[in-house]
């Protein structure tokens, strides 16, 4: 099966793309979330293990509890992050990566490869 970038490039792209095709486009979204100051960083992060917020927040330099907040909250709201409560007082609460976000994993580490790749040449 033909990688689904060059199927598109061999088709041809319309000579003017509509913009809501382009906004409705499920790649347009996973780059701009992405390309987010802080997600990438946050992602590594937790494919190490699972953390508790004020342990991530120690480890991101720079990061607003506000920032971190709402990166969280993206990331689980696209099913790459889960927030797991434990029944403590107060409550203890963990962020790790869902399935899907291990698997974004396998493409990212390609990206981080080719990008290492191209700096050194």
């Amino acid at each position: 099966m033909p990688h689904i970038v060059a199927a598109a490039v061999s088709a041809g792209l319309p000579g003017k793309v509509p913009v809501a095709d382009y906004e409705a486009c499920p790649v347009t979204h996973a780059v701009r979330m992405l390309g987010d100051k802080w997600t990438l960083l946050v992602l590594m992060l937790l494919a190490e293990r699972a953390h508790r917020f004020n342990e991530l927040h120690r480890r991101v330099d720079g990061i607003s509890q506000r920032m971190l907040t709402r990166t969280l909250r993206t990331l689980e709201d696209d099913g790459l992050v889960v927030r797991t409560v434990f029944p403590t007082i107060p409550p203890g609460v963990e962020y790790g990566l869902t399935a899907r976000g291990r698997e974004l994993l396998v493409p990212l580490s390609a990206l981080a490869d080719w990008v290492v790749r191209d700096s050194a040449a």
